[in-house]
This record gives structure tokens, C-alpha cells and sequence, in this order.
């Protein structure tokens, strides 16, 4: 059962470069701040700020896949009048 999530998320990664892939949200978010960053201060040239763009694109692509996993797994925990404990997913809109 513990591979559940990552049969889910070969769709969303598909045609993600392997190196995007295998990057926490953290560091592919990091990256990603780097780069909008970079392109807004005009430090690269027109063909490396395309580029760049692209590879920002895949980042974003990759950090929203892996807020939807994540989004996916979040539970609410709720406490019944008895005090039986129960989880159902939680509406995060």
C-alpha cells in the first residue's frame, strides 16, 4: 500500500527531467525563487533566459504535483460524541 502515492505521481511528473524529480517541494521551490529571481533583475541573455523560463515552468509543474500528493493524504481527524476517534479527508477548498 505504501507505494500508492508514487503510482500517482509518474502522471503528473511525466516528461519532468529526472534531476527535477528526485527534488523535495522545498528544493525545487528554492530553485524556482532563484530563477524568477535571476530572470526579474535581467542578469541572462535573451537565450538563457529562455531557458530558464522553461526550467521554471517544470519546477512549478513539479511543486504543484507535489502540493497535490501532499493534499491528498491530509486527513481531519475528528473526535465523535462518544469519543471514538475518526479520520475523513480534510476540505482544504
Amino acid at each position: 500500500m505504501a507505494d500508492a502515492p508514487s503510482d500517482a505521481a509518474p502522471s503528473a511528473n511525466a516528461g519532468l527531467p529526472e534531476d527535477i524529480r528526485a527534488m523535495s517541494f522545498e528544493e525545487a521551490m528554492r530553485e524556482l525563487e532563484e530563477i524568477v529571481r535571476a530572470l526579474e533583475q535581467g542578469e541572462a541573455g535573451l537565450d538563457e533566459a529562455i531557458d530558464r523560463y522553461s526550467r521554471g515552468a517544470l519546477l512549478k509543474r513539479h511543486c504543484e504535483a507535489k502540493l497535490k500528493e501532499a493534499k491528498a493524504k491530509v486527513e481531519k481527524i475528528t473526535l465523535g460524541a462518544n469519543g471514538a476517534v475518526s479520520a475523513e479527508d480534510a476540505d482544504l477548498g
